[in-house]
């Protein structure tokens, strides 16, 4: 009969090799099947297969302007444009306008903004006053299309503030600083494809997404103070490996270009998809990307998208690749700008900021991008989404001959 020690020993060594086969199964396909290894919750990694979770059975009617009726998280606020129901600039009520100077109104101690472009006097009378009662409010914005179009017609916003006293600070460099992010308190971060501007408002297809948490604030307050000592386009160190986070089970990953490779990050969620991916683009010239997304369509993965008319039949554009693959893609049906910047992957990840899908944005500009996977916000994209692919058409193939 063995002995007890030489029979624990066999155990252990038992143990040990099934523990080590477990681990190679999970380092080769991921599956963790005791549980006993983990990805980090505060992470989203690119790499990650989604278990994909059916969107609600609620019916929304989206209202113009503002949050579907889907329940989303309390610490999220999600509002849209609707250039055909609001678009008169004198009359704000409803709009996103309205919804940023109540944040503005808000706001006790910090406004903290990185923005393109600024043509809106009631938004900057609002900064003015919160300037007045004490509070802290700076904006970084681009040196052509920010101050440098402070003279145009309609302009003068930003000598508004810098007479009242605010710091305005310019890239002044040839790349774009075309971020779209205010931070509120340290506490809120605003940010999605929505210049703050007459057109970016009133006239093109856009999205905000507000995010309530003082750590994904943190993360942009960084990438603002790096820009306020200078910092812009590639000279801005990557600190990716502290913007990731977990709100309430909703893992969220924010980027920003030209540090971070961004568009290499999105490739790899689009190379994860499972089972559709929809997308709105203002300018799509990033070949990989469409390339990727015509990869998972030709695994079976639903795959459409809308492209700005403008553009889109130029040279390197990229919709002649995707519509020659026999995807459904639709140039858009709005007489000005459909001005988003989004992909919905599998009906839970949202993929949005100010970051149009091209090499310049990707290595030159200044961009953010925010992904969060949960199905309650992403909902709310999808269903802007259908409204404006139905308002779109299908191109003429004649400007799109495929060999």
């Amino acid at each position: 009969m063995p002995s007890r020690k030489k029979t624990t020993t066999s155990l252990s060594i038992i143990f040990l090799a099934v523990i080590v086969l477990l681990g190679i199964i999970y380092m080769a396909t991921g599956t963790d099947l005791l549980g006993i290894f983990t990805v980090s919750p505060t992470a989203l990694p690119p790499t990650t297969t989604y278990t994909i979770a059916a969107p609600s059975d609620t019916p929304v009617s989206i209202q113009p302007g503002i949050t579907p009726s889907v329940q989303i998280p309390s610490w999220a606020e999600v509002y849209f444009t609707d250039p055909l129901t609001i678009k008169d600039p004198a009359n704000y009520t409803g709009s996103i306008e309205e919804f940023l100077i109540q944040k503005i109104n808000a706001s006790q101690t910090s406004i903290h903004i990185a923005s393109f472009e600024f043509d809106l006097t009631p938004v900057a009378e609002a900064l003015v006053a919160a300037h007045n009662r004490g509070v802290d409010v700076r904006w970084v914005t681009d040196d052509e299309s920010g101050l440098g179009a402070d003279g145009d017609p309609g302009g003068g916003q930003f000598a508004m503030l810098t007479a009242a006293g605010i710091e305005v600070r310019s890239d002044n460099r040839t790349a774009l600083m075309h971020d779209k992010f205010w931070i509120f308190d340290g506490e809120t971060v605003w940010t999605g494809s929505t210049n703050i501007t007459v057109n970016g408002i009133f006239k093109q297809d856009n999205n905000a997404i507000v995010v309530h948490s003082p750590e994904v604030a943190a993360m942009y307050e960084r990438e603002f103070q790096e820009m306020l000592d200078g910092k812009f386009g590639p000279r801005s160190p990557s600190t990716v490996d502290l913007q990731s986070t977990t709100l309430d089970g909703t893992p969220i990953l924010v980027l920003f270009s030209s540090e971070d490779e961004v568009v290499a990050h999105i490739i790899t969620y689009v190379q994860n998809a499972q089972t559709s991916i929809r997308f709105l683009a203002f300018s799509f010239t990033d070949f990989p990307l469409a390339d990727a997304m015509r990869q998972r369509a030709a695994a079976g993965v639903s795959v459409s998208g809308v492209f700005e008319t403008v553009g889109s039949d130029g040279q390197g554009a990229e919709f002649g690749t995707l519509f020659c693959a026999g995807i459904p893609v639709r140039q858009d049906g709005n007489p000005q700008f459909m001005h988003n910047k989004l992909i919905i992957i599998d009906n839970r990840i949202v993929i949005t900021g100010s970051l149009n899908f091209s090499s310049s944005a990707d290595n030159a500009n200044d961009e953010n991008v925010i992904i969060l996977d949960n199905p309650e916000i992403a909902i709310q994209y999808l269903q802007d989404f259908e409204r404006i692919y139905a308002l779109g058409h299908d191109p003429d193939p004649a400007k799109f001959p495929c060999k």
